[in-house]
């Protein structure tokens, strides 16, 4: 079953933006990781990424089409900095519903700033992995690949 990885703005930059934060990886590094695991998981990973809004609502909605048709099992997105600020997305993944879409986010974000304590994605995300840097990717693959064995859609 597809599974989808989207990552929002400024993800492009893995590898060199706040490696601290981020770690070193690029995110072609981290796309193959999630490739290789959901292939043992037996999930077929496709990936995009992009830096702007309209972009990612236009992938949450033809995963959602997908999903209809039986021919996608969810997503796993990491929407970046529009966590905080996107009504359009939290509308959007409510919209593609019982599609699951995993909330992912390689920093600890209830550490940093106060602006980035709030997410509009939460409310509506199959679940949250926050802090655990890119394994927190293969966890929500763990967790769509149990979803998937356990019959449920959503």
């Amino acid at each position: 079953m597809r599974v989808l990885i989207l990552n929002g703005p400024n993800l492009n930059l893995l590898g060199t933006r706040e490696p601290g934060i981020y770690g070193a990886d690029t995110l072609a590094a981290l796309e193959a990781r999630c490739r290789a695991h959901g292939s043992a998981l037996g999930l077929t990973v496709e990936c995009a990424q992009s830096n702007h809004e309209g972009v990612l609502l236009d992938h949450l909605h033809a995963w959602g089409a997908l999903h209809r048709q039986g021919e996608a099992l969810g997503v796993v997105f990491n929407p970046g900095a529009y966590t905080h600020t996107s009504i359009a997305l939290h509308d959007a993944i409510k919209g593609v519903a019982p599609m699951p879409v995993i909330e992912v986010h390689m920093s600890n974000v209830h550490a940093r700033e106060a602006f980035r304590h709030h997410s509009w994605i939460a409310p509506v995300a199959a679940g949250s992995i926050i802090g655990l840097g890119a394994d927190g990717y293969l966890l929500a693959l763990d967790a769509l690949a149990r979803r998937q064995a356990a019959g449920l859609s959503s």
